[in-house]
């Protein structure tokens, strides 16, 4: 166990290290269209270049950026909103988390109980509408499903204030408004983990109930309810607890369209904004700072995942191939 996660700690440094070299290659490429604005100092902005070596060779200016890292935290300074880019992130993180919490955990307990009902009604009438349910809202773009409830509850029906998130200095002023504001957000991102997870435990449970060992557990008097909370329901969640526990690290993460289609002042949002430009300008650094920050989401999520297969079924032997 303990060589297998070294192994797989290994693999994963190798490959954010490699990704990262390219995501900064590519970026290092791109046209620089800074232009020095009122009460801006040029000469800073030329120390800067220098700083970060960028009359240099590629590989000699990745190594002066890994450097600054890791001696001095100094992960690049952004011109466009003249801080230091891990300072933007770290101040947007918090404002991410606090969206995407509350619906993963909404959704976990309807997804489970959905999940399991259509598993035990498989075939019948109540599985067909779950599972309709299911493709809808799988197939169904997320930003389609904002703007339709945007729509429907701010515009057409006026139940809620806002078809936007309020900023904090208004949300303040008003927790009642900023509550109601959050409800759309939290359904449309509710509404994608409900189907995932429903989707996902629908499957396991199905075919855990048709395995010879529920026959078995049947056959020596158990009755049905006993043989499936009893177990088929702790085997079916061995593939489906680890999907969970790499859905809470990636809540991190964020998301890209819901944030940008809420105004939510969050890492998505100032992801693309970097990318698209603030004030007419890209912010690279930004957008490195919030691609490492992806990057390391992604993998830690992957490897935490799948570590937790050996840790939720001790019979699960991580790493031990053939035998």
């Amino acid at each position: 166990m303990t060589r297998y996660v070294i192994k797989r700690l290994g693999l994963m440094i190798v490959t954010f290290c490699i990704l990262i070299f390219l995501i900064f290659y590519f970026i290092r490429l791109m046209p620089d269209f800074h232009q020095t604005g009122l009460n801006e100092d040029p000469d800073i902005r030329e120390e800067w270049k220098r700083i970060e070596g960028i009359d240099k060779p590629i590989f000699e200016q990745f190594k002066i950026w890994v450097t600054n890292i890791f001696k001095e935290g100094d992960f690049g300074y952004s011109f466009v909103r003249k801080r230091d880019a891990m300072e933007v992130l770290l101040q947007r993180l918090p404002e991410t988390i606090k969206i995407n919490f509350v619906p993963f955990l909404i959704s976990i307990p309807l997804g489970i109980g959905l999940g399991i009902l259509a598993a035990l009604k498989k075939n019948k009438m109540t599985d067909h509408i779950i599972s309709i349910g299911v493709m809808i809202l799988i197939s169904i773009p997320s930003f389609v499903i904002a703007v339709l409830l945007q729509y429907l509850f701010v515009y057409k029906w006026k139940l809620l204030p806002s078809i936007y998130v309020l900023p904090k200095d208004e949300a303040a002023l008003d927790p009642m408004k900023d509550l109601l504001s959050r409800v759309l957000p939290t359904v449309v991102l509710a509404s994608g983990m409900v189907a995932g997870w429903t989707r996902t435990l629908r499957a396991e449970l199905s075919e855990t109930l048709t395995s010879e060992f529920m026959l078995l557990a049947r056959a020596k008097g158990l009755t049905k309810s006993q043989a499936t909370f009893r177990h088929a329901l702790r085997n079916a969640f061995v593939p489906f607890a680890p999907a969970l526990i790499g859905g809470f690290v990636s809540l991190l993460s964020g998301s890209l369209i819901i944030e940008q289609a809420f105004r939510i002042a969050g890492v998505g949002g100032l992801y693309l904004s970097a990318i698209g430009g603030a004030g007419g300008l890209p912010d690279y650094p930004m957008v490195m700072v919030i691609s490492v920050f992806y990057l390391s989401i992604g993998l830690l999520s992957g490897i935490v995942a799948d570590l937790s297969y050996g840790f939720i079924d001790p019979r699960i032997k991580m790493g031990a191939g053939k035998q």
